[in-house]
């Protein structure tokens, strides 16, 4: 065999010999519904992303909630069966206490408040998903959640005569009506469309899109005009599978998912306007409550998110920087 002939087969040979590069599947799951501009701006990440990789990394969604609530998600991460999900739920804080700091009652009064904390704030909640094993690779806003019923609401007599629902395991929901008075009927949000059908519950909170995603408008009649709580959620992939990744291809996830994630954000706030004008014109009515009601209702959010301080159920540095901005917020007002 001369030279080169040899020279050929040895490189053919190295050739075989070497890995190709390892190719990896993420799957996620999400209870937004195929269609919604959540799995859109989604699936144009994992397409940027496979690009970006050349195709060594691809990632799969599981949307509708086929993959169960987010404890069922969870507990699916930790097995290997899933490798994250988009999640706004309470079993959250299993992985980071501080993921519902957000959600607590009336504790922002408009979103420029919310812009001011969360420049600050989010940054210390991607540590916090860090230290519980997850790469948080975005956070979108929902926007507020606002009550909604079937029937009339002026105040809490009347919610103390409804079926009001709250996540299940929703820490915060559930303590605030306490506070309030009001009886609650816990359930997996994926229940909620059924129970509405049903009459099992007649009362629940949600964002405008939110309710028109998941059809829940159709039963919608009334909404008391006095935001709630807000609404994050959260995208987040196992650490440990980020981590298997070579740095080129994990800084391509966090670009691109990152992005979605703020693109989501930014058509929420839009899609919240749309959504509340399109309710109003199907006949759902706001009913703005008396100031007195109004201020009742804050007292129970201060109150309850001093319980919860009291309880450790958020690190003393998230809380004290979201005080510190929004005092300095308010005291430029």
């Amino acid at each position: 065999m001369n030279t080169f002939f040899r020279w050929c087969l040895c490189l053919v040979l190295a050739l075989a010999a070497m890995p190709l590069a390892a190719q990896q599947t993420i799957k996620i799951a999400t209870i937004a519904p195929d269609g919604s501009v959540w799995l859109r701006e989604m699936r144009a990440a994992s397409a940027e992303v496979q690009k970006q990789t050349e195709g060594r990394v691809n990632v799969k969604f599981f949307p509708g909630g086929v993959m169960g609530n987010d404890a069922v998600v969870l507990r699916k991460i930790r097995l290997g069966q899933l490798q994250g999900g988009a999640v706004t739920g309470s079993d959250v804080t299993g992985v980071c206490r501080d993921a519902t700091i957000y959600t607590l009652p009336f504790l922002f009064n408009d979103q420029a408040e919310v812009d001011a904390v969360r420049k600050v704030v989010d940054p210390m909640l991607v540590d916090c998903f860090r230290k519980g094993g997850m790469r948080m690779l975005g956070l979108a806003g929902g926007g507020f959640a606002y009550l909604m019923s079937t029937h009339e609401l002026r105040g809490r007599d009347d919610l103390r005569s409804s079926k009001v629902w709250v996540p299940a395991n929703d820490r915060i929901g559930e303590l605030t009506f306490k506070n309030g008075g009001i009886t609650t009927i816990p359930l997996p949000l994926s229940d909620v469309f059924t129970s509405l059908q049903t009459g099992l519950v007649d009362t629940v909170a949600n964002t405008f899109s939110g309710a028109v995603i998941l059809q829940w408008h159709g039963k919608i009649k009334f909404i008391i005009d006095l935001p709630l709580t807000y609404i994050p959620a959260y995208f987040m992939v196992d650490d440990k599978v980020m981590a298997r990744l070579s740095a080129a291809d994990q800084a391509a996830m966090e670009r691109a998912f990152g992005a979605a994630m703020t693109r989501i954000d930014a058509s929420n706030r839009r899609e919240n306007v749309q959504a509340i004008a399109a309710m109003k014109q199907g006949g759902t009515k706001l009913l703005t409550p008396a100031p007195a009601e109004a201020a009742r209702w804050r007292e129970i959010g201060i109150t309850t998110a001093r319980q919860l301080e009291q309880q450790n159920a958020f690190s003393a540095p998230t809380i004290a920087a979201i005080r510190r901005i929004l005092a300095n917020e308010r005291g430029g007002k």
